[in-house]
């Protein structure tokens, strides 16, 4: 072989290498989020979250993980084709997020795609899962168990609002796991003596209604279920509050930050944080059955004094020494 040949065929085979590196590099799991509502109704401390926990468990979105994002804006029938969209490209996890139904539709869908959920009630009674401990399906995830934290947003409205005559229960009837946390509200209004008067609401007008209706009420407060379809609403919920001046605590940080009185829940930040973590321990090769569901326990009292002082309220010393964060 002639040495110009030579130095060709080498420069060929040094060009071609890395190539054949890349070509033999497993290719980039591909992770399905997708939301109920849009995403400017979803605060973005909880969508941050999620790629925080990626990296917890050693993924890095767009290096080692590719992450797709999707919107159902509001609409079940648009979050069910998006996840029937993820299930046809066989992608490697899917989160399901923004609670009920989420996790139910997303169930629906795939029976064999690993899912991460985030939902609000007992993922047992619901039929997601065989057993918190065992799952033993193709899904997992986080659930916050709204029913608990119901009783003590109730003392607490009790505490604050020392001339309590009547509880306004804002609700969804849509929401699955309505009557789970219904049945803990009117057993802590019957353990405090107050009379409990239910509120059911599932659009903008239905809630003007509520708010309304409350606002005949003399000595009245409102305590908010823990639904997301509220929450899409929380600025709305807060002007309304101010406007009839009714003392309100709902479930999430967010509705205190929005102008609302107090707020004692779960830190969905948290929530979403863990997902991550989840979906990065099943992209390493764990089982969604034989990962427990996690029953996330970290709650957080969130009081704005200047709600407060709009409403003539004082806060006692008791409840403001326990606030997580007090919003001047």
């Amino acid at each position: 072989m002639r040495r110009r040949e030579f130095i060709t065929l080498l420069g060929g085979v040094v060009a071609a290498s890395p190539l054949a590196v890349r070509a033999q590099q497993p290719a980039v799991p591909v992770v399905g989020f997708v939301h109920l509502f849009s995403p400017d109704k979803v605060p973005r401390s909880w969508v941050a979250a999620f790629p925080q926990g990626l990296k917890e468990a050693g993924f890095t979105e767009g290096q080692n993980v590719a992450v797709e994002y999707h919107w159902a804006q509001g609409e079940a029938d648009r979050y069910s084709a998006l996840v029937a969209d993820l299930a046809r490209r066989q992608v490697a996890v899917i989160a399901a997020t923004g609670g009920e139904p989420c996790p139910q539709l997303a169930e629906a869908i795939t029976q064999t795609i690993p899912i991460v959920f985030t939902a609000n009630g007992d993922p047992v009674q619901e039929g997601l899962v065989a057993s918190l401990h065992h799952p033993g399906g193709n899904a997992t995830g986080v659930t916050i168990f709204g029913a608990p934290a119901a009783a003590k947003r109730m003392q607490l409205l009790q505490d604050v609002v020392p001339n309590l005559a009547i509880i306004g229960y804002l609700t969804n009837p849509n929401n699955p796991n309505s009557k789970i946390e219904l049945t803990a509200v009117e057993a802590a209004a019957r353990s405090l003596g107050k009379e409990i008067l239910i509120l059911q609401a599932s659009s903008e007008s239905e809630i003007e209604a509520a708010f309304a209706k409350m606002g005949q009420q003399h000595g009245a407060a409102l305590l908010s279920a823990s639904d997301a379809l509220f929450l899409t609403w929380r600025d709305k919920i807060a002007s309304l509050a101010a406007h009839f001046r009714i003392p309100a605590i709902y479930y999430l940080r967010e509705y205190a930050q929005a102008g609302g009185l107090m707020a004692y829940g779960n830190n969905l930040t948290e929530v979403y944080r863990l997902v991550g973590v989840y979906v990065g321990r099943i992209l390493k090769g764990e089982k969604p059955a034989d990962l427990p569901v996690v029953l996330s326990t970290k709650y957080e009292l969130v009081i704005n004094l200047k709600a407060a002082k709009a409403l003539g309220l004082t806060i006692p010393p008791g409840v403001f020494s326990i606030a997580d964060e007090v919003i001047e």
